[in-house]
């Protein structure tokens, strides 16, 4: 038994006990502590599992347009195949959060990713969809799915608004994982389809076929640009948990930041080196017609020898 259907299971027998006593009559005494003392190992067993429980993951993907009849049904090649694509995206995205991609071969984590289809979403025609109970713990941060789904709205909203937002959005995402929501996008374009991605109170829908048309040109690599590049400085400092770092260009007073890629190991080692000359390798970014850039660490070698 998963720890959270332990969970369930004591919470059940929890709620069935209190509402046993109160029905039981005053009078019965010796069922009334037995049933108390029930009660109290119960109350204990649920006090000894980990923090607070969370909900698992769930969200709703609907379609509109050519493959869909109306709230009745959609084909089925369609379907599972658009499934299949926003699958392999919000996977992508989110292992790209904590690794480096390859530009080919199967993708890591899928049991981290995987998805369960729990239901039929209606209004349009689509699925809801749940994180597997054995994905989630018990604890209220978000997992690695939930923020898997939440870049991936974040990703499709700006694809629709600015070149300087959609190039925000995209700062953390792998070239690879921006490649699979671009497949995602274009499969949806392709078929004249459009869709409706919703997660608690935040959702997004595009408008039409000619909106996702759109997006998917702007998040294809014609527009989106990439260029290894390389300066030299000082590192101003990191974040570890976010994997942020701060460099300041040369000698003058050009700060930039990005994240630090995670081929690079050690990267605590930045703290330790403030102020020392480095020269910086990144990944240069910049979308559409935006002047400003992202960046990505991906080396460093510090002049003086030391890494």
């Amino acid at each position: 038994m998963t720890t959270i259907q332990q969970y369930d299971y004591l919470q059940a027998e929890l709620s069935t006990l209190n509402k046993m006593l109160t029905m039981l009559p005053e009078s019965s005494l010796i069922e009334r502590m037995s049933l108390e003392a029930r009660r109290n190992n119960v109350e204990k067993a649920l006090a000894s599992l980990e923090g607070p429980v969370r909900q698992p993951a769930r969200f709703s993907l609907t379609f509109r347009g050519a493959p869909i009849f109306g709230n009745h049904g959609v084909q089925a090649d369609f379907g599972g195949f658009a499934l299949k694509k926003f699958a392999d995206a919000v996977r992508a995205i989110g292992t790209s959060q904590t690794e480096t991609l390859g530009s080919r071969g199967a993708l890591p984590n899928r049991e981290e990713y995987k998805l369960l289809i729990t239901g039929i979403a209606r209004g349009s025609f689509g699925f809801v969809i749940e994180e597997p109970s054995e994905n989630y713990k018990l604890t209220k941060e978000f997992s690695p799915l939930e923020s898997a789904i939440h870049t991936t709205m974040s990703i499709l909203k700006a694809s629709v608004e600015t070149d300087e937002e959609l190039n925000e959005a995209l700062s953390e995402s792998d070239p690879r994982a921006i490649k699979e929501l671009h497949d995602f996008v274009r499969y949806l374009a392709d078929n004249e389809a459009v869709c409706t991605l919703q997660s608690g109170r935040d959702s997004f829908s595009f408008s039409d076929v000619g909106q996702i048309r759109q997006s998917e040109k702007r998040l294809s690599e014609d527009n989106i640009r990439e260029e290894d590049v390389t300066f030299t400085g000082v590192f101003l400092g990191y974040l570890p948990n976010k994997r942020i770092f701060e460099f300041r260009k040369g000698d003058s007073d050009e700060v930039i930041s990005g994240r630090v890629d995670s081929s690079i190991e050690d990267a605590g080692k930045i703290n330790r080196q403030l102020d020392q000359r480095v020269i910086i390798h990144l990944l240069e970014r910049s979308v559409g017609m935006s002047k400003h850039h992202t960046y990505t660490l991906t080396g460093f070698e510090f002049m003086d020898g030391v890494e």
